[in-house]
C-alpha cells in the first residue's frame, strides 16, 4: 500500500512539474486541468496519461521535448500506467523521422522501446499535412487520425480519464 501511495505522489509531482513548466512558458492552465488527476483513485497503482508532443525537430529545445515525451511515456508505462503518445503540430515531424526504417535518429531506440511496450500512438492527420510529412507517413502506412476538425480528439481521452501532458 505504501508503494502505491508513493507512486501516486510521484505521478502528481511529475504532472505538477509539467504544468509548472507550461505556466512558465506562458501556457494558460485552467484550474480544472489538474482536477482529474487529483480526484483519481490510484488504489490499483495505475493512471492514464496522454502525452502530446507538439515540438518539432528544428531546435535543441524540440529535441529535448521529444526526449522527455518518450522518457515520461517509458517510465509511466513501466509503472503500469496507460499511456497514449500523440504526435501533434510540429511533433508530426518526429513521427515521420521515427517511422523511417532507414532513419538514424538518436531517439529511435527509446521510441522503439516504448512502441514494443504496447504504447498507443496517434499522429494528427491535419498537422502531418501542414508540416509536409503526410505523404511519407502514408507511404509507410502510419495511421493518421482526424476525429475533430482534422485533428485527434483530445476530449475523447479526457472523457476516458486521461490526464494530458503537453510538450
Amino acid at each position: 500500500m505504501q508503494e502505491v501511495k508513493m507512486r501516486h505522489v510521484m505521478c502528481k509531482a511529475l504532472l505538477g512539474s509539467v504544468i509548472l513548466m507550461g505556466m512558465q512558458m506562458g501556457i494558460p492552465i485552467p484550474a480544472q486541468a489538474a482536477g482529474p488527476v487529483r480526484d483519481k483513485d490510484f488504489s490499483n497503482g495505475a493512471g492514464k496519461y496522454a502525452i502530446i508532443l507538439q515540438a518539432g525537430k528544428e531546435s535543441h529545445e524540440g529535441m529535448a521535448r521529444a526526449v522527455h515525451a518518450f522518457l515520461y511515456a517509458k517510465e509511466l508505462k513501466e509503472h503500469g500506467h496507460e499511456v497514449v503518445l500523440i504526435f501533434d503540430g510540429a511533433g508530426t515531424e518526429w513521427a515521420e523521422e521515427l517511422s523511417n526504417p532507414e532513419g538514424q535518429s538518436k531517439l529511435k531506440p527509446m521510441y522503439e522501446q516504448i512502441k514494443q511496450a504496447g504504447m498507443t500512438e496517434i499522429v494528427c492527420d491535419f498537422c502531418a499535412g501542414a508540416f509536409a510529412v503526410k505523404e511519407r507517413l502514408a507511404q509507410r502506412q502510419v495511421p493518421m487520425t482526424a476525429e475533430y476538425a482534422g485533428h485527434p480528439s483530445i476530449a475523447k481521452w479526457v472523457d476516458q480519464g486521461y490526464a494530458l501532458i503537453v510538450l
